[in-house]
């Protein structure tokens, strides 16, 4: 008997839970199976944990059993306090290049163990390069029969790709392999090809999900992503700050429908194929997105400053001027962004309080 005593989660995050799970996706395939999520200490990773914990107090199916991987307990701890209380949630405290356990059977991989921030990629560009190759590599040796997704990102389209604008998946540009910032880029094409060659050699089902830009509850802040340094802004009651003329434009896609995408592709995806996932009715310039969310409770005063950037930051600047995905491939799944930039931006914030 399946034991489930789940704290209050935020009623943002509960709502967002709820609505993923409304999508009309196979949710019965993960009756009874095992689903191992890499990296689900993370901002991504954990909402998949969290969406799969959802569904057996939501359905009446047979529980899931989710296999929470990350390298520090204590992250997990924070991220999942019901742990040790619930039936359905184990924690495997582990780097993701290691070998992946195999202990007990697992059907599904979702692969979400990556740093996401050019800062980061700046402090350990090794690291970075590593979750998204040796890892992916470990994780499709246990050769999941139900499915495998891979957290690629739309760097992997390089160069160029802001001159094809929406991009869509063969939109390939150039990615210089001897500079540091391409550790991400290349790592993720990397795991791709990987995936590609698993699911042609071994037939591993595998899948990917080329995430763009993702905002939402639990985001990390202050990491240097504009998004995030002007989120953490607004809540600490602080004016935003731009280390830039503020014309790069990205689409911003919220948390709640990148994951419901990305369980899109896990569930009805095409073996060895990659999809957009992002939000391409919400391209913003960097003044554009501080201006709208400095302004989404006029009640605080705030204002959009500018500020040269410090020269000792590790932070890692894309040249690419434009980002905006063709997602017609996973809107071919059933899927669409349902969460507007005000709307979305308003809902992260307040899930911070």
């Amino acid at each position: 008997m399946l034991t489930v005593n789940a704290p209050a989660r935020h009623p943002i995050v509960e709502a967002d839970l709820d609505r993923i799970l409304e999508a009309p996706l196979p949710w019965e395939r993960f009756a009874g199976r095992t689903v191992l999520v890499a990296g689900a200490a993370g901002f991504l990773g954990a909402y998949v944990v969290e969406t799969l914990l959802r569904l057996n107090e939501f359905r009446s199916l047979a529980p899931v059993r989710v296999l929470a991987l990350a390298r520090r307990a204590e992250a997990l701890r924070e991220r999942f306090p019901a742990h040790g209380a619930r039936d359905d949630l184990r924690f495997v405290v582990q780097d993701a290049c290691a070998p992946a356990p195999r202990d007990e059977p697992v059907h599904f991989i979702v692969h979400a163990a990556s740093p996401g921030s050019p800062r980061a990629f700046g402090r350990d560009p090794i690291g970075t390069f590593a979750a998204n190759v040796f890892a992916t590599r470990e994780l499709l040796e246990l050769r999941p029969p139900d499915g495998f997704l891979f957290f690629s990102s739309g760097e992997v389209y390089g160069l160029g790709s802001d001159q094809i604008i929406p991009t869509h998946e063969d939109a390939y540009g150039l990615l210089d392999p001897t500079r540091v910032r391409s550790c991400y880029g290349e790592g993720k094409r990397a795991g791709e090809t990987l995936c590609a060659c698993y699911a042609a050699q071994e037939g591993v089902p595998a899948t990917m999900a080329r995430i763009f830009h993702t905002y939402g509850p639990g985001m990390p802040l202050g990491d240097g992503r504009v998004f995030s340094d002007f989120v953490g802004d607004a809540l600490a009651g602080r004016d935003l700050v731009m280390r830039s003329d503020g014309q790069v434009s990205r689409a911003f896609c919220y948390l709640a429908d990148t994951v419901e995408g990305c369980f899109a592709i896990l569930l009805k995806g095409t073996t060895g194929a990659a999809y957009n996932v992002g939000n391409d009715r919400a391209e913003l310039t960097v003044v554009e997105l501080a201006n709208l969310i400095a302004g989404l409770e006029p009640e605080r005063g705030l204002r959009v400053r500018r500020e040269a950037a410090a020269a000792a930051d590790s932070y890692l600047p894309s040249p690419i001027q434009r980002g905006c995905p063709d997602v017609s491939r996973l809107r071919g799944l059933g899927w669409a962004p349902r969460t507007g930039p005000r709307e979305g931006f308003l809902r992260t914030l307040k899930s911070f309080r």
